[in-house]
């Protein structure tokens, strides 16, 4: 999975192996052998690859293309798959993204929908904050 995560961030980015190498301070040989997957880089420069390409690190090292159509997310955006619509419009929020953002059950949730970018969710809580800093209530 690195390796296909390492090479898929760099084309993103439009970066060459050398132009990588070079802002890594490795060669291209080694950035090459980590593409192909000879070896793998340390966890400094794991972590230097994660800063550069603004990933977490458990993403560089562990998002799966193949159970995910969606490529590695940059760090704080979250692809927690799809969900289906009950007959009466249900949904059933997946348990990474409950976990993620504090969601527990008879927690309220504010729905917002904007017809050209679609809907948003956000703890109610989360909602009356950012109101009362609107109005100049909050600190």
């Amino acid at each position: 999975m690195f390796k296909d995560n390492l090479i898929q961030l760099r084309k993103l980015h439009k970066m060459t192996q050398e132009d990588l190498a070079e802002k890594l301070g490795c060669s291209r040989q080694t950035l090459s052998k980590w593409e192909t997957g000879l070896s793998v880089p340390d966890i400094s420069q794991s972590k230097m690859l994660a800063d550069l390409f603004d990933v977490t690190l458990d993403d560089l090292v562990c998002h799966d293309p193949e159970k995910s159509p969606f490529p590695v997310p940059p760090r704080g955006k979250h692809v927690f798959g799809c969900v289906k619509v009950g007959d009466k419009g249900q949904i059933i929020l997946p348990a990474r993204a409950r976990k993620v953002f504090g969601i527990r059950p008879g927690d309220s949730l504010v729905i917002l929908g904007d017809e050209s970018q679609g809907i948003g969710i956000l703890k109610e809580e989360a909602f009356l904050h950012m109101l009362a800093k609107l109005h100049g209530d909050a600190d």
